[in-house]
C-alpha cells in the first residue's frame, strides 16, 4: 500500500487501529464522520479489506452472526500494519507533492500518529512549501521579466497563493501543537469510535 495512493485502504487502518471492527462498522464510520475523501462505498471499502488482508496488515479475529443478517467478519490490525500505517501517514503530511484531497485525508487521520510524529512531518511540510514557494516566485519573475503579460501567467498566481494559504494553514497548526493547544493523547480512542459506531 505504501507506493500507491490508497485513501481507502489508509482509512481502514486508521480505524482497526483504534480497535477491531467489520467491515459494515467501518462503513458506517466513514459515512457518520464525513470521510467524503473515500468514494467507491461500499464495493471500494469492501476491496480494501480483501486487499489489506492479503498484504497481511490485517486480519481476521472473528466471525459472527446477529440473527438473519449475513456473517461478518471483525478485523484487527497487524504490527505491520501500523507501521504501513504511521509510515505512510507521516509520508503523506510531509509530502507536499500529493494531491490536495490525498492532504485532506491524512490531515483527518492525523490523530492516529503521536503528536511528536505529526509535529515533525508538518515541520517538514512547512519547509517544502517554502522552498516551491522561492520557486515559483522566481519562474514568475522570470517570466514577468521576459515581458509575458500576466494573464498568460495567471493559473500559476494561483497555484501560489494556494500553496502560500496551506503554509500559513499548516503553520497554526504546527504552533498549536508545539504549545500543547491541539493534542489528542488519549482523545483518539476505542471509547469515543465506539461512541459514533453505536449511534449508527
Amino acid at each position: 500500500m505504501a507506493r500507491r495512493s490508497d485513501l481507502v485502504g489508509l482509512t481502514v487502518l486508521a480505524m482497526l487501529s483504534v480497535r477491531p471492527g467489520h467491515p459494515y462498522e467501518l462503513h458506517r464510520f466513514i459515512v457518520d464522520t464525513h470521510k467524503d475523501y473515500v468514494t467507491g462505498l461500499p464495493r471500494s471499502l469492501y476491496h480494501a479489506v480483501e486487499r489489506l488482508a492479503a498484504e497481511k496488515l490485517i486480519v481476521p479475529v472473528e466471525t459472527s452472526r446477529e440473527g438473519r443478517r449475513p456473517e461478518r467478519t471483525t478485523y484487527a490490525i497487524t504490527d505491520q500494519g501500523q507501521r504501513e500505517l504511521a509510515d505512510r501517514l507521516r509520508e503523506l503530511l510531509a509530502n507536499p507533492g500529493s494531491e490536495r484531497r490525498t492532504f485532506t485525508a491524512a490531515v483527518s487521520l492525523i490523530g492516529v500518529l503521536p503528536v511528536p510524529d505529526a509535529l515533525q512531518a508538518l515541520r517538514a511540510r512547512a519547509a517544502a512549501i517554502e522552498e516551491n514557494l522561492a520557486a515559483m516566485d522566481g519562474h514568475l519573475k522570470s517570466l514577468k521579466d521576459a515581458g509575458l503579460p500576466d494573464v498568460l501567467t495567471i493559473e500559476l498566481d494561483y497555484e501560489r497563493t494556494l500553496s502560500d494559504t496551506e503554509l500559513a494553514w499548516v503553520r497554526r497548526v504546527v504552533a498549536r501543537l508545539e504549545s500543547g493547544e491541539l493534542a489528542w493523547s488519549g482523545t483518539v480512542n476505542r471509547d469515543l469510535l465506539a461512541q459514533v459506531l453505536d449511534k449508527s
